[in-house]
């Protein structure tokens, strides 16, 4: 008989509709029938493509036993983490202060007023490895809140106050309200160097995770200054990595990140969210250096997007599992849909074409993953071109006639924002307008369905249908803001940049503090939770503080309001603060901070549409390298684009006006004196 998950939209969520656990969805019924009840809350936090929740799921979730003892004692709470990352956050962070590590599935023990005091993350059935078994977990926290229940009050009151002092140093401090300097940037360069993996790419060692946005930084700081190391950090990671079994060398995409130092052997599931930022990063390099292998990989990306994440409205899903049916075993196994054998290379393509497939992507008879299959990966470029698009196309049609990993289709709208932001540049570099289609058409999903009169998002959708119990957060308003304003600067259609205002005056009445200028996770409004979240600091995804800066610092640009331009300043002041100390981890900030120290630059293009020198000074501007460069494209005569405004034409034809802080260079209609103003690389 399915729980109370039964109607959810999330796909997480309804993987344990039929769990003889009596979950309930996250809300004030819940903390209401524990406090009724008077037994605790277990809470449960993961996410629908998480190996290890699917391997809880079956031990402990499925069994009947630990069902009925977990139903007789607790409050059983089921949160998707990327349904409610505000949620994920709170506790996330206890359980990393306690524990010194987290991870999903997130379990965590709670008072009915929401207070924790007894963390962890998988559980064994049976204790296994040093770790307790879930049953054990159950029955040692039945026993503390029966026999114990003062001290785990006190426990828990420590733990709440833990928390609200270490929010404190976001909101207290210097009064120093500017963003770093030259100084700071620097050092954030040499704290990269010393993490920077010389050998392999990346930075630190095992699991290595895509460091998108510490690579977009070193590219901006590359373009600004000119440092060669920066721009090397960056070539050889994104090298290593395209060659590396964590990128899907048939289908395009990476995985999540790999296991061990060398990219080759990867956690298996495909997020969207990496794939939309990798796509930029790889984009970016190629603008920056016409790498062909960094070309291919944006393009190879982008139709990973639209072939397997793409929904049918328009918008694209969050992410492919990790585990997938093996056919020879009849049980779901991480990584089946990928890995492969030198003898079903033979199978498939042949013994000649086969062994020259083992050879092309290091398919070894031992193997680099599990039991005897290897991962693809790509050391060197193909001899044969042909040859290698032959095989790789005959394999990957063998592929898709294996069993699937399943998708997770719920429309994240910050995901979907640095989708958007990511595929209208692609289209536009690289002249493959359907991407730019694809962009537009997930942009009106997001407006048709997650954004709402009074300017408020939705987080999710699922089907077309928001779910109005899950609000957005700063992350969802300041993503979307991003690709909002990317779809302006390729198309020239200002409803972009209005609707892009619209989501950043939200976040300026709703997610500002007014005497710091920092940036809150949550709304003023939104659920109380234990305490208000709130980190600058980048993990899969960039912090929503530093993701608004950086659109609050576009937005500026383009409109000349100060009002943004000040709060984007007083946003990345953090950013100067975990410059040196933590700058794997401020990628984001650090790149925003770079655009702001070069101004960044304003290009106005105006000329006629389908003009031919309006198309090439358009196309010019935005393969700009100076950071955060904004382009605005229009038509002579009256605008309603401030940057836009008394910008005519020279001599009659087309013109593009090179400005900082609005103040213009005299205009050119050469679009080789453009490139050379904005750094556009030769060739």
């Amino acid at each position: 008989m399915p729980n109370r998950l039964a109607d959810a939209t999330s796909p997480y969520l309804l993987q344990h509709a039929d769990n003889p656990v009596d979950w309930w969805p996250w809300g004030p019924e819940a903390f209401e029938e524990a406090r009724r009840r008077g037994v605790p809350v277990l809470l449960s936090v993961g996410y629908a493509a998480c190996h290890w929740c699917h391997v809880m799921a079956h031990e402990s979730f499925e069994d009947e036993k630990t069902a009925e003892y977990a139903n007789e004692h607790f409050v059983a709470v089921k949160v998707d983490r990327e349904e409610r990352p505000d949620v994920d956050a709170v506790y996330m962070e206890a359980v990393q202060a306690a524990t010194g590590q987290g991870g999903w599935p997130m379990t965590v023990f709670l008072t009915p007023d929401k207070d924790p005091f007894y963390f962890g993350t998988y559980f064994p059935p049976e204790p296994r490895h040093g770790m307790p078994g879930f049953r054990q977990v159950l029955e040692g926290v039945d026993a503390a809140w029966r026999e114990r229940r003062d001290e785990v009050g006190e426990v828990a009151a420590r733990i709440r106050a833990d928390l609200a002092e270490r929010a404190a140093v976001y909101t207290v401090g210097s009064g120093v309200h500017q963003p770093p300097g030259e100084a700071d940037l620097h050092q954030a360069l040499a704290g990269l160097s010393r993490s920077f993996d010389a050998a392999r790419g990346g930075f630190g060692g095992a699991p290595k995770f895509p460091p998108s946005m510490a690579v977009e930084f070193l590219l901006r700081h590359h373009a600004r200054t000119g440092s060669e190391v920066a721009l090397e950090m960056a070539a050889r990671t994104c090298e290593a990595m395209a060659r590396g079994g964590i990128h899907d060398q048939l289908g395009g995409g990476f995985a999540r990140y790999s296991v061990d130092a060398g990219w080759v052997v990867p956690h298996f599931e495909k997020m969207l969210y990496d794939n939309a930022l990798l796509l930029r990063t790889y984009l970016h390099l190629w603008r920056s250096t016409g790498d062909a292998l960094a070309r291919r990989v944006a393009l190879g990306t982008a139709d990973f997007l639209l072939r397997e994440l793409r929904t049918p409205e328009g918008g694209f899903a969050s992410a492919l599992d990790a585990d997938s049916l093996d056919p020879a075993t009849g049980k779901s196994v991480e990584g089946a849909y990928y890995a492969w054998t030198p003898g079903q290379l033979a199978e498939v393509l042949g013994a000649e074409d086969g062994a020259a497939a083992a050879e092309l992507f290091a398919v070894t008879p031992e193997g680099t993953f599990e039991h005897g299959t290897s991962v693809l990966q790509l050391p060197a470029d193909p001899a044969d071109p042909a040859a290698y698009e032959r095989i790789r196309a005959g394999l990957l049609a063998a592929r898709s006639r294996r069993p699937a990993p399943a998708r997770d289709d719920k429309v994240v709208a910050a995901w979907n924002g640095l989708a958007i932001a990511a595929l209208a540049e692609a289209g536009a570099l690289l002249e493959r307008p359907d991407l730019v289609t694809a962009a537009e058409a997930a942009a009106d999903l997001l407006i048709e369905v997650h954004l709402l009169p009074d300017g408020r998002l939705l987080r999710t959708s699922r089907d077309g249908r928001g779910n109005g119990r899950n609000a957005g957060v700063l992350e969802d308003y300041a993503d979307t803001a991003e690709g909002f304003l990317a779809l302006f600067a390729v198309t020239g259609d200002s409803a972009w940049l209005d609707l892009a205002g619209v989501l950043l005056d939200t976040v300026l009445r709703h997610f500002a503090d007014p005497a710091s200028g920092a940036l809150y996770d949550t709304a003023d409004d939104a659920e109380e939770l234990i305490r208000r979240p709130q980190d600058p600091t980048d993990n899969a995804t960039p912090s929503g503080w530093t993701a608004a800066a950086n659109a609050l610092l576009t937005y500026a640009a383009y409109t000349g309001s100060e009002t943004h331009r000040t709060a984007a300043g007083r946003a990345l002041a953090i950013v100067g603060a975990l410059a040196s100390r933590a700058p794997r981890f401020i990628g984001w900030g650090l790149a925003a901070s770079e655009a702001w120290t070069d101004g960044p630059r304003e290009v106005a293009v105006v000329g006629p549409a389908g003009d031919p020198a309006t198309a090439l000074l358009h196309r010019t501007a935005l393969l700009a390298t100076a950071p955060g460069a904004v382009v605005a494209l229009g038509a002579p005569g009256p605008a309603d684009v401030p940057l836009l405004a008394n910008r005519p034409l020279v001599g009659g034809a087309p013109a593009a006006y090179v400005c900082r802080h609005f103040t213009c260079d005299a205009p050119t209609t050469d679009a080789a004196v453009l490139a050379e103003r904005l750094g556009v690389r030769a060739g």
